[in-house]
C-alpha cells in the first residue's frame, strides 16, 4: 500500500499543495474552514506527518535524545529508566516528537557521540541522566548549544536546566528510622563513586551516624545491580561479626542482598535489617518486603521533556523541582537482634 502524500491530499482537495501544508503544519494564511476540510480529507485519506518532511520545513529534528553510559540491559534491570522513558514518551508523543535511545559503553563515547548527533542535526535537545560530579557533558552542551534538562544536579546555565527531586530527605528519614529501632552498627552499600547521587547517599548515611554519635558501619562498594547486592552480603555477612542493619544505595542491591542473606541462612530482619532505594514495585512481592525510598522516575521525566520542549522553542525555562522522594516502611527493618 502506498503512503499517502501531501500531494494526494491537495488533489483530492483541490487546492494547492502550499495551502495543505499550511493547514496541516498550523501555520497561519489560510481560513478556518479551510484548514478543517483539509485536515477533515487528510485524516479519511489516512495521512500521517512525514518526519523527514517536518523536519526540512522547520529545520528541527523532531527528536530528542536519551545517551544512557550503561549496558543495554540496564532497561531490564533498573526500573527507573524504563518509568523515566515512559514520562517522556508521554509527552514526546503528544507533541509529535521522537525518543531516540541509545548506550555507551564509556564516558569518552558519550562525549563523542553528542556532538556527532547536535552538528547532525540528528535531535534538538537531550536528556543527561546519571550525573556525575565532575561532569564533562554540562560544558560541551553548552559549547555546542544544545538544549539539554539534566535530572537532579545542581548545575544550571543557558544550554542545560535541571528537574530534580529531593530524595535525600527521605533517606535522612530512612537513618532516623533506624537509629530509633536501636541499631548501632549500620552498614552502607554505595553505588558507582563517579555518579552524584552515589556520593549524596553515602554523605547522608555518613552524616546520619554522626549526628547520632555512631562510628560509621562499614562501607560496600556497589553497582547499583542485585549481583552487586549478592557480592556485598557475601563480604559482610561472612565474618565473626556484621552490621545490624545495612542501608542500600538502590532497590536493585537491597534484593540481592536479602536474597544472598537468606543462602546463608541469615533471616531479614531478625538477624539484620536491610533497606533500598528508588521504590521499585518488585521491592513490595519479595520477602520479606523492602523498605525503602519511593522515588518519582515517570513525573520526572514527563516533567523533563515538557522542559526541554520549552527549551527547543526558545522559551525561557526555569529549574524544575517535583514532589519529594517518600519513605516506605515495610517488612524488611525491626528493632535489631539482642547480642
Amino acid at each position: 500500500m502506498n503512503r499517502v502524500t501531501i500531494f494526494d491530499v491537495a488533489r483530492e482537495a483541490g487546492v494547492a499543495i502550499s495551502t495543505v501544508s499550511t493547514a496541516l503544519s498550523g501555520g497561519p494564511g489560510v481560513s478556518d474552514a479551510t484548514r478543517a476540510r483539509v485536515r477533515g480529507i487528510a485524516q479519511s485519506m489516512g495521512w500521517v506527518p512525514s518526519m523527514r518532511g517536518r523536519s526540512l520545513v522547520s529545520k528541527r529534528a523532531w527528536a530528542v535524545g536519551l545517551l544512557i553510559q550503561r549496558p543495554a540491559t540496564v532497561l531490564e534491570a533498573d526500573p527507573f529508566f524504563s518509568g523515566f522513558i515512559a514520562g517522556v514518551e508521554a509527552v514526546l508523543d503528544e507533541a509529535g516528537y521522537a525518543l531516540l535511545l541509545q548506550f555507551a559503553d564509556s564516558a569518552q563515547q558519550v562525549l563523542e557521540r553528542l556532538p556527532r548527533w547536535a552538528l547532525g542535526g540528528v535531535v534538538d535537545g537531550v536528556f543527561l541522566t546519571d550525573v556525575e560530579v565532575e561532569d564533562a557533558r554540562y560544558e560541551l552542551v553548552r559549547d555546542l548549544g544544545l538544549p539539554a534538562v539534566a535530572i537532579n544536579t545542581p548545575v544550571w546555565h543557558e544550554s542545560l536546566c535541571p528537574v530534580s527531586q529531593d530524595t535525600l530527605g527521605g533517606l535522612r528519614e530512612l537513618m532516623d528510622h533506624l537509629i530509633r529501632l536501636g541499631h548501632r552498627r549500620i552498614g552502607h552499600v554505595s553505588g558507582p563513586p563517579q555518579f552524584l547521587h552515589s556520593g549524596q547517599r553515602e554523605t547522608v548515611w555518613r552524616e546520619a551516624l554522626a549526628a547520632a554519635g555512631l562510628a560509621e558501619g562499614p562501607l560496600v562498594r556497589g553497582d547499583f545491580t542485585s549481583e552487586g547486592g549478592v557480592r556485598a552480603a557475601d563480604l559482610l555477612l561472612r565474618g565473626p561479626e556484621w552490621p545490624t542493619a545495612v542501608v542500600c544505595a538502590n532497590d536493585l542491591t537491597a534484593i540481592g542482598f536479602i536474597s544472598q542473606a537468606a543462602e546463608l541462612g541469615i533471616s531479614v530482619p531478625d538477624d539484620i535489617s536491610v533497606t533500598g532505594f528508588d521504590g521499585i514495585q518488585l521491592g513490595s512481592y519479595i520477602t520479606p518486603s523492602l523498605t525503602t525510598v519511593q522515588t518519582s522516575p515517570q513525573v520526572l521525566g514527563r516533567r523533563a521533556a515538557e522542559v526541554l520542549l520549552e527549551m527547543v522553542a526558545g522559551r525561557p525555562v526555569q529549574p524544575v523541582e517535583v514532589e519529594p522522594a517518600q519513605l516506605i516502611l515495610r517488612r524488611s527493618t525491626a528493632v535489631p537482634p539482642r547480642s
